[in-house]
């Protein structure tokens, strides 16, 4: 009888997409479901996925409303309870975040398998408060900030998770000659990459012939299509729910926010980027997702408190006439990917979920 696995997920794409991916690793082996809040679900296609909406409520830091939150995530912890026991669940895999919370509770109570997943290169709150209890944490690196040491024997290092077409249409030869701009906003959004990043596009055409793809908001369409028209910019846009990998197919360069699963899409398709961290992610993860990657001579990195217009044209026209160091980053990129394949990182997790 195949063991039954829940994967637990929601909230943004950075805790969506690897849930996504962890799925189609185990769905082959396994009896496999997953939880999403609603937040969680625009990032999923329904009908891929066994799916159950466990939509949880935040405990804010309103003193109004924290006991009403409390009372909400405990009656969230017994209903947690109730769906692991009735499923048979063996073994509860979580991406993180607070929407996990009540389903990572429950597995403590009821003795059942718990497997955590930390993309991010600072350990998140929602798993350091669990993993005392978690038999092992699937991580990119060993030297997760935050990360106590008594617990280091539970990390289980495995390549970034990327989408199977990732490894279907991995071929990107582009030079930096014709210049192919990519812009990812992040599935938050990103107010700057609407602003200063669009000005200083316009500003940067007017040295070199550009090709712009850029991820906005679909209400935002109509007004960048004009802008770019105005100044004879060629550009394609497209929003967060687009298939990213069909642009970074066409991409010589890349500017772009850090969450995981981004960084870890352009890294394996060999793109070197130009990384803005956003500055109010929780811990600061998204600079140490982008500083790990700097110090692997990936990407340059910028601080977004620290620039203007023109700090992020200076930057870009450096990168762009320095085709040097441009094609050293794309060949550090190689030579790190060579492990990540579909099949290392199916064995890898498989093994884990196996384990007694």
């Amino acid at each position: 009888m195949n063991k039954k696995i829940l994967i637990s997920t929601g909230g943004s794409g950075g805790h969506v997409i690897p849930a996504t991916i962890i799925y189609k690793h185990l769905e082959g082996n396994f009896d496999v479901s997953m939880t999403s809040d609603f937040r969680g679900v625009k990032f999923l296609n329904k009908d891929e996925y066994n799916l159950k909406i466990f939509n949880v409520r935040q405990i804010s830091k309103n003193l109004l409303t924290m006991p009403f939150d409390f009372f909400l995530m405990i009656i969230s912890i017994f209903k947690s309870i109730s769906f692991l026991r009735k499923n048979k669940i063996d073994t509860l895999v979580s991406t993180g975040g607070y929407m996990s919370l009540p389903l990572c509770v429950g597995a403590k109570i009821l003795n059942i398998k718990l497997l955590l997943f930390e993309p991010n290169m600072i350990l998140g709150r929602s798993n350091k408060f669990f993993i005392g209890y978690c038999q092992k944490i699937f991580c990119y690196s060993n030297n997760v900030k935050k990360f106590p040491i008594k617990f280091k024997n539970k990390i289980k290092v495995i390549p970034a998770l990327l989408r199977k077409n990732f490894y279907d249409k991995r071929d990107n030869n582009n030079t930096i000659d014709t210049i192919n701009l990519l812009i990812i906003g992040g599935s938050q959004g990103a107010k700057i990459f609407d602003d200063l990043v669009k000005n200083t596009i316009i500003e940067l055409s007017k040295k070199y012939k550009l090709k712009i793809y850029q991820q906005t908001s679909p209400i935002n369409f109509e007004s960048f299509k004009k802008t770019y028209e105005n100044n004879n910019i060629n550009c394609e846009l497209f929003n967060f729910n687009n298939d990213v990998i069909n642009f970074m197919q066409k991409t010589d360069l890349c500017i772009t926010r850090a969450g995981a699963s981004t960084l870890a899409e352009l890294n394996f398709t060999e793109i070197p980027y130009l990384v803005i961290p956003l500055p109010t992610a929780k811990d600061n993860h998204q600079f140490e997702n982008a500083n790990f990657y700097n110090k692997l001579g990936f990407n340059w990195l910028l601080n977004q408190e620290e620039i203007d217009e023109k700090i992020l044209l200076d930057k870009l026209i450096n990168i762009i006439d320095n085709k040097e160091e441009y094609l050293a980053k794309k060949k550090n990129m190689k030579d790190f990917n060579y492990e990540n394949t579909w099949n290392n990182i199916n064995l890898k997790i498989i093994s884990v979920i196996n384990e007694n």
